[in-house]
Parts: structure tokens; sequence; C-alpha cells
């Protein structure tokens, strides 16, 4: 008969600790985005642009989907935020949920609107690229 794994109270508490700190930090930048969700939204698009990961044919379309993705993404429950960002969640070993958010909805959204010309780069670019602009914007 295997044995039976039982976990002291103090491992118990540490993997505790652990799992309440990034929920934690899930919900600040989850809700930091109200403040500051169209700047945001701005300085991801423009950067998109810039670094030519993005051809599109109208920036202020770009942006206005990237707008629509952060008001989205403060409204969505914790199931909608996970099933969106499950294709890519081991792009980054330790992502910000705002970040890989917005590439999971650059890389299925975007791709698809009649705006966009293509996206280029690989996923990691367009999640760093997000990231730089989002670390700048919520400073979690």
């Amino acid at each position: 008969m295997g044995k039976v794994f039982r976990p002291s109270t103090r491992e118990s508490s540490i993997l505790s600790k652990i799992e309440s700190t990034k929920e934690h930090k899930r919900r600040l930048a989850i809700g930091g985005l109200r403040d500051c969700a169209d700047a945001l939204a701005n300085a991801i698009a423009m950067k998109l642009v810039e670094n030519h990961l993005v051809e599109t044919a109208n920036k202020n379309s770009l942006e206005e989907q990237i707008q629509t993705c952060l008001e989205k993404i403060g409204r969505a429950s914790d199931f909608e935020i996970d099933y969106q960002i499950a294709p890519i969640r081991n792009l980054v070993p330790d992502f910000n949920v705002v970040s890989l958010y917005v590439t999971a909805f650059i890389l299925e959204s975007v791709l698809s609107h009649k705006d966009t010309v293509d996206v280029f780069g690989s996923d990691e670019d367009i999640y760093l690229t997000v990231h730089q602009q989002v670390k700048k914007h919520l400073p979690v």
C-alpha cells in the first residue's frame, strides 16, 4: 500500500501565502486598469506599430480594439480570463495577467480584424512589448 503524503502545517502555510500573493497581484493589476486604460491602450498600440509587430491600415482602430480588450478584462470573471490566456500561459514563467491577456487578444482578435494587415514577430516579442507598457502604467 502506498504511503499517504500529508504536508506539514508549515508547508501548507507557505504554499497558501504564495497563492494568495499571486491572487492579490492579479486583483491589483486588473483593478488598476480603470485609472489608466486609455493611456495604456494608446501606448501599447503605438509601440506595436513602432516596433513593426503589427501592420495596420488604421492605428486608431488598433487602439480602440486594445481599449475594448482592457475594458473587457475589467469585467471578466476569473474563468474567462484563464480561458483567454490558456493557449499562451507557458509563454513566460512569471507572467503579468494583464500583459498575457492583451497578448492573447492581439494574437486572436487583432489578427483577424479588417484593418490589420499582418502581425509580425513571435508571441514572446509581442508579450515583451505589451509588458513593457503595462509595467510603465501599472506598477504592480
